[in-house]
């Protein structure tokens, strides 16, 4: 069973097609472009259906990664993975972005980069989320239970966080895979793509006009 992949939660437009089977075996296609997510997604996926060999007939599922992540870079990859589901009618898994880089035998804090000075954060104990995902200041996370960090949002405050900084600035589609294998496998029921934005996006409505006194 071939899947696509697709996580925009950061910096990084990354896409990934493979065997659902083996996350390993995926052709996987990155590129850092924090304003690109709009141009370079489309081609991305492209590239990596024709490196892997599979045409859009040839997909049985496609995987997103959810977020949490500024909000036009997320949208555009949920958006675009919801209209390739749709063309294609198949169904559709999320997975928490952050997921994809906990690590599987030790206990992390991971933390992308929420710009406004903030992170994206959770805590992991052996590859499983101890916390509903938040954003907050780097210096107001919790480090309880952390014996080590990772994500660009740990190096960016590497500093003020203190703890040793692993390899891995982005969401690894291998893990953002393997974590719906299962789902997927299974034939589970489409899931909708809900993005974890956490907070408003930065450009708003304008509210109603102040009336002008004579």
């Amino acid at each position: 069973m071939f899947v696509l992949a697709i996580d925009t939660s950061s910096a990084a437009v990354s896409a990934a097609v493979g065997p659902i089977e083996d996350p390993h075996a995926l052709v996987i296609r990155t590129q850092v472009n924090a304003r690109g997510h709009g141009e370079l997604l489309a081609p991305t996926i492209a590239d990596c259906l024709r490196s892997a060999g599979v045409t859009p007939a040839e997909l049985h599922a496609v995987v997103a990664g959810v977020g949490p992540g500024p909000f036009t870079g997320l949208r555009v990859g949920l958006v675009t993975a919801i209209s390739i589901a749709d063309a294609r009618g198949l169904p559709t898994y999320g997975v928490c972005s952050l997921d994809a880089l906990a690590v599987a035998d030790r206990r992390v804090l991971v933390a992308t980069d929420a710009r406004r000075r903030e992170v994206y954060w959770a805590r992991y104990a052996d590859g499983r989320r101890r916390d509903e995902p938040s954003v907050s200041r780097a210096e107001d996370v919790p480090l309880e239970g952390c014996e080590a960090m990772v994500g660009a949002g740990a190096r960016q405050y590497a500093e003020v966080l203190g703890l040793p900084l692993l390899d891995g600035d982005y969401p690894d589609l291998r893990r953002l895979v393997a974590a719906a294998a299962e789902r997927v496998l299974a034939g589970a029921p489409s899931e909708p793509l809900t993005p974890l934005y956490l907070r408003r996006p930065d450009a708003v409505a304008p509210g109603q006009p102040k009336a002008v006194t004579p």
